[in-house]
């Protein structure tokens, strides 16, 4: 990796950016995660780019519309803006899971999207997420995946610390790993 260019940071939506709420579909329901806007700034000050990468099965079973996920979505946009966060690409898999598809994690397909769509070098990014599956996808773009203890963090913990994973208080401190990392 070129050590003058940052690298991506790809970030879980719920239970990493905002609070866990199941299926979520209401844009008045969206709460940041504490320390999300000061992670993401510290992390956009440092040139990494930050792309959302979520698994919306909710769309594939039915529970809600794409037009519901791009409200909650652009409702977290604004928020984040508030602070001056600018969110690179936003990429979802609709497919409930027992769909084949190649985007719903941990398979790369988001993050390649992205890759081509932003001219993106994958090996090397970041992955925060509250999901093993977001760890598992760092491994298939060849990045490191960085565990927050936030939303559903809390069950893949022991796996997390089992397969030696960073884990992270939340995304504050993951953005701390990640410019620690640089540093090396």
């Amino acid at each position: 990796m070129n050590a003058g260019v940052a690298p991506p940071v790809f970030l879980d939506r719920d239970g990493t950016l905002i609070v866990e709420r199941h299926y979520l579909r209401d844009p008045d329901l969206v709460a940041l995660e504490d320390g999300v806007a000061d992670g993401l700034v510290r992390l956009q000050e440092h040139g990494h780019p930050l792309i959302v990468v979520s698994n919306q099965s909710g769309i594939g079973r039915g529970l809600l519309t794409l037009d519901d996920v791009q409200r909650v979505n652009a409702r977290v946009a604004g928020l984040l803006g508030e602070f001056g966060i600018e969110i690179l690409g936003w990429y979802l898999c609709p497919h409930a899971p027992p769909t084949a598809c190649e985007c719903r994690k941990p398979l790369p397909g988001m993050p390649l999207e992205a890759s081509r769509d932003w001219h993106l070098e994958l090996a090397g990014s970041f992955v925060v997420g509250d999901k093993q599956c977001d760890l598992e996808l760092a491994d298939a773009i060849g990045g490191t995946g960085i565990l927050v203890t936030t939303g559903h963090g809390p069950e893949a913990l022991a796996w997390a610390e089992g397969m030696s994973r960073p884990v992270c208080s939340g995304l504050a401190a993951a953005a701390d790993h990640i410019l620690a990392a640089r540093q090396e």
